[in-house]
């Protein structure tokens, strides 16, 4: 076999990418920094291993509609419908402010207002690779910050699509008198695009993947995946728009079948394959002589990545009522060049907005951020904002903050405990220590849950728990103990050495992730914490041996032994309960139940004188008379009217007992005289 293009250079970028990205973990820095390294080093600028860079270009745009198509699969017609309310908001807000004030800064600077427009939509996307990751890494997901951060990149990935429509329409080869004309006229095409694709979604996919699935082959299902992808980036093509949105449709419509879950996990190790080519290529793109020549220029764009919009993002997270501190995290976190920005940059080359002179340095410096990203998350929760930054925020988002409820209803309170979260675990324990008469205040970040639980007279507060100031006025030193139930551990840590300082003597009970967490909490001076992964574990061991068919005395010993090598519990363990059938050994067995009816036979007879159990096989288990529950029946004592007899056996047993009890009396027989006499009820 001759030489096949391509391969040497592929297996260079394979080859230098591993090595370069396994260094480069070492220093903790994520994945996509070390190929964009690799890039670097193999690209035009570098050491120039990779010659064809127009066919690499193909295999990243390639990785570009795999991605979009992947996130596609991620946004379900109905997860957007769900989301929408809590993303849409804060990114109009990020997106918007920050394409407004870098295209007045660019204009003000004498750029063209097409191309200021054009800089305005790069300088607003981030980098949802990196800061996900970072975010995953430290476990900072479902902290305030994680979830302001990940609803706002839901909403950039989202403004991909129209930025993708909006940017061939403002370069040099299209009319400023009708420039609003065709960015309406595909807009308008996007629509009949979308509202098409719906419909085939609802109608002929699923059909067509069912029938696909039918044939039991991974690969032809793959292959039908693939189809959808590229099929529809290709008609959306046609129709003059861009394939990244239609890659993204196509996505839209598989996440809205029942195997959209099956696609994404035959999808992943092929697009995570193109997207490391996409990020080598863009790592090709970064010009070191860019860098000396122009440095002034390059560090006023990192500047601007890091303070610009940063300082916008986090001006975003206060309109949306959240705290100086998680505003602060949230601006860090989405300070970055992202992503798209390069497929926005190489769009806008291709439709005559920029220029490459003035793309280069653009990329230089948003390649740097990349690298300085994870650096900087890593560092921003050490620098807080204290309680003096959040008195001002509190009385512009209009919440009820607890410095401002100590001069009234908390005043004087004692003997209470103070509560940080009001999530789930939050709402169980207020809900328990109010029905067992214990007062209790909340400090919360979240200003809409701080309104809805005021509006239902709940003692919950803004406050950031971290200060000295938010616990005093929480009256910490007068309280019965402290309750942490906060998805920040970071924040968590902190407001525990922060307690012990205000208030020594008060036991800090609260809960961690992980039992490696537990000693260094309780170092910190926690009292008692508790492991939500050992919880978890033991009560999924309980439950899986339950449907085993293991004995309750041996669960026991089992939950025990898993308890003495991790943590204890203040509560007696409870085995879900099964229902007859679910025990293998009992399957075959039937419980039902017989009313004793004026006309039945067994009014006045006891179940020894019909002789239930001896002619039927079948057990009464219980009789219900009135509204009492009988559960140990004496067999000699006779049935009354009205009573309900529960039997157990096999299905011809109970069969055979629910007739024996319910039959009608024979002609001519009659019960014995001392058994019609009802018993005394007194």
């Amino acid at each position: 076999m001759g030489h096949i293009p391509l391969l040497d250079e592929i297996a260079v970028i394979a080859a230098l990418g591993v090595l370069v990205t396994v260094v480069l973990s070492r220093l903790s820095l994520p994945t996509v920094a070390g190929l964009l390294f690799s890039g670097a080093l193999v690209g035009p600028f570098g050491f120039k291993l990779v010659r064809s860079i127009h066919a690499i270009e193909i295999l990243a745009e390639i990785g570009v509609v795999l991605l979009l198509f992947t996130i596609g699969l991620e946004f379900s017609l109905a997860r957007l419908k769900s989301i929408f309310r809590q993303v849409a908001l804060g990114g109009i807000i990020q997106v918007g402010l920050t394409t407004a004030v870098v295209a007045c800064v660019a204009i003000a600077l004498g750029q063209p207002t097409r191309r200021s427009v054009f800089y305005g939509f790069v300088f607003a996307l981030s980098s949802t690779a990196i800061v996900l990751r970072a975010l995953a890494e430290r476990r900072e997901l479902d902290a305030p910050h994680g979830r302001f951060i990940v609803g706002t990149l839901i909403f950039q990935d989202l403004c991909v699509v129209p930025m993708v429509l909006v940017v061939p329409m403002l370069g040099e080869g299209s009319a400023g008198t009708n420039m609003a004309k065709d960015i309406s006229l595909a807009l308008g095409k996007a629509t009949a695009v979308v509202v098409a694709t719906i419909v085939v979604a609802r109608l002929v996919v699923p059909r067509a993947l069912r029938w696909v699935a039918a044939s039991r082959s991974r690969e032809v299902f793959l292959l039908a995946v693939l189809a959808l992808c590229v099929g529809t980036a290709w008609l959306t093509s046609l129709a003059g728009l861009s394939l990244a949105l239609g890659a993204f449709l196509g996505g839209m419509v598989v996440a809205d079948t029942e195997y959209g879950h099956r696609a994404m996990g035959d999808m992943l190790p092929l697009r995570d394959a193109f997207v490391s080519v996409f990020f080598v290529s863009l790592g090709m793109l970064f010009d070191p002589r860019i860098v000396l020549e122009r440095p002034l220029l390059v560090l006023l764009l990192l500047g601007g990545f890091f303070v610009a919009k940063g300082l916008l993002a986090t001006i975003a997270a206060i309109a949306m009522r959240f705290p100086a501190r998680v505003a602060w995290l949230a601006g860090v976190g989405l300070a970055q060049f992202g992503e798209f920005g390069f497929v926005l940059a190489r769009l806008g080359e291709s439709a005559g907005v920029v220029d490459a002179n003035a793309t280069r340095p653009l990329l230089a410096a948003g390649i740097a951020s990349m690298f300085f990203t994870p650096v900087f998350v890593r560092v921003a929760p050490h620098v807080t904002a204290g309680q003096r930054l959040l008195a001002p925020l509190e009385r512009l988002i209009g919440v009820r903050s607890i410095d401002e409820a100590d001069a009234g209803e908390v005043h004087g309170i004692a003997d209470h405990v103070v509560i940080v979260g009001y999530g789930v675990a939050g709402k169980l324990v207020a809900r328990a220590l109010e029905a067992c008469g214990v007062s209790y205040v909340v400090l919360e970040l979240n200003a809409e849950t701080v309104r809805a639980a005021r509006s239902a007279a709940q003692p919950v507060y803004y406050g950031d728990a971290t200060s000295e100031e938010a616990l005093g006025h929480a009256h910490l030193e007068k309280a019965r103990a402290l309750l942490l139930l906060m998805n920040d551990p970071q924040a968590a840590q902190r407001v525990v050495d922060t307690a012990k300082r205000v208030a020594p003597d008060v036991p800090i009970l609260m809960r961690a992730h992980y039992l490696l967490e537990k000693p260094a909490l309780l170092r910190m001076g926690a009292t008692d914490v508790v492991a939500e992964e050992v919880e978890g574990g033991v009560e999924i061991l309980a439950r899986l041996l339950r449907w085993l068919d293991v004995p309750r005395n041996v669960i026991d010993d089992r939950v025990d032994e898993a308890r003495a090598t991790t943590q204890t519990t203040e509560r007696t363990h409870k085995v879900p309960r099964r229902a007859l059938g679910e025990h293998g050994d009992l399957a075959e067995l039937k419980i039902e139940s017989a009313s004793v009816t004026a006309a039945s036979a067994a009014v006045g007879r006891s179940a020894a004188s019909l002789g239930v159990r001896r002619r039927t096989g079948a057990l009464i288990v219980a009789v219900r008379r009135g509204e009492k529950l009988l559960e140990q029946m004496d067999p000699q004592k006779p049935f009354e009217l009205g009573d309900i007899v529960y039997l157990a056996g096999s299905v011809g047993s109970v069969q055979k007992a629910v007739d024996l009890v319910s039959r009608p009396l024979a002609e001519g027989e009659a019960p014995p005289v001392s058994e019609i006499l009802p018993t005394s009820r007194g």
